[in-house]
């Protein structure tokens, strides 16, 4: 996931140097809470994880890799045998070192014919270094991204399995993005904007359908942590901050305000910046934010130990049965 903390929309630090913000409030306007839904899919944890093990199963899923093919083939696969319309969008993108990489962003659409779409999106590579392990031997070498990429995934593959046995009353795209997790390293001192989130700037300016929209969009990104707390991240609040409190109030009447904090956390630079810029949907993003660390995120971010070892059943159902809940009762 990316890569640059805001601990105010006007004040950008590098994510690798910066202390989040701690703000505990809120400026968000309130929305009507809805009654719980009663015809929401069980969201299973134990698929979910499975899903996620399977793609660290085949290894680094960094662009030009035979795992990154061989875990995009498995992705694509899945979507159409849950059901969805699945389109393949190959690119050869360019990463901040002039790597050219061959990148595929995979979207499953379910029920295609609909008007009103919802969008749900995570990335699904893993980063070629682990340029924040506390051994400077391991800086240049990739990483499992069980948590970074993997658990988002995982989750949506879940979801899509239920949305193809029972649909809800609107379209749902599920894009898997690719080329997020390649920006600029923390060992390189020129600084290059706009080197994380490729796949996601790539479909932005060349949609898969001509002149897509949706109502809305989730990102779920680092999802899968033990004890993870997902705040109210600042531009998601800014941007689509009436769909921020629906996502939120839905895990409260879950149950899940453990893991769903009522308060803002910092600003990220991440796939839902150029979706809500470059095809005017507003997203969201779920994601993992630990205000008391000096990244933000959880000590395993960008190292070697994020493996499946940091994946817990229980953050996963918090989040799928959260999104569950918000896509069926549209």
């Amino acid at each position: 996931m990316t890569k640059f903390l805001f601990m105010a929309l006007s004040c950008v630090f590098v994510a690798c140097g910066s202390t989040g913000s701690k703000q505990t409030t809120s400026d968000a306007p309130a929305v009507q809470r809805q009654a719980p839904a009663t015809n929401v899919p069980a969201f299973n944890a134990d698929s979910a994880y499975a899903y996620v093990a399977n793609q660290v199963a085949f290894g680094p899923r960094v662009p030009n890799s035979a795992a990154h093919k061989a875990c995009g083939d498995y992705l694509a696969s899945e979507l159409a045998r849950f059901g969805a319309k699945v389109y393949q969008q190959e690119a050869t993108l360019t990463a901040y070192d002039g790597t050219r990489l061959e990148s595929r962003n995979i979207i499953g659409s379910f029920n295609p014919d609909m008007d009103k779409r919802v969008l749900l999106f995570a990335h699904w590579d893993s980063r070629p270094y682990s340029d924040h392990d506390p051994d400077p031997a391991m800086h240049k070498v990739a990483l499992d991204g069980a948590d970074d990429g993997a658990s988002g995934v995982g989750a949506l593959l879940e979801i899509a399995r239920l949305v193809g046995q029972k649909s809800p009353s609107v379209g749902i795209d599920i894009i898997f993005f690719d080329a997020e997790d390649y920006g600029t390293p923390e060992f390189v001192d020129t600084f290059t904007p706009d080197t994380w989130c490729l796949g996601s700037q790539f479909w932005a300016k060349n949609p898969h359908v001509p002149n897509y929209k949706a109502e809305y969009g989730i990102l779920l990104d680092m999802v899968g942590g033990k004890n993870a707390t997902f705040f109210k991240e600042l531009q998601s609040v800014r941007f689509a901050a009436p769909i921020v409190e629906m996502v939120w109030s839905a895990a409260r009447d879950l149950g899940y305000g453990k893991y769903f904090i009522n308060a803002n956390g910092g600003a990220i630079t991440d796939d839902h910046q150029y979706v809500n810029a470059g095809r005017g949907i507003p997203c969201i993003d779920i994601i993992n934010y630990d205000p008391e660390t000096e990244t933000g995120f959880p000590a395993y971010w960008h190292t070697q130990k994020d493996n499946m070892e940091n994946i817990d059943r229980e953050t996963l159902k918090a989040v799928g049965q959260t999104v569950l809940h918000v896509i069926y009762q549209e």
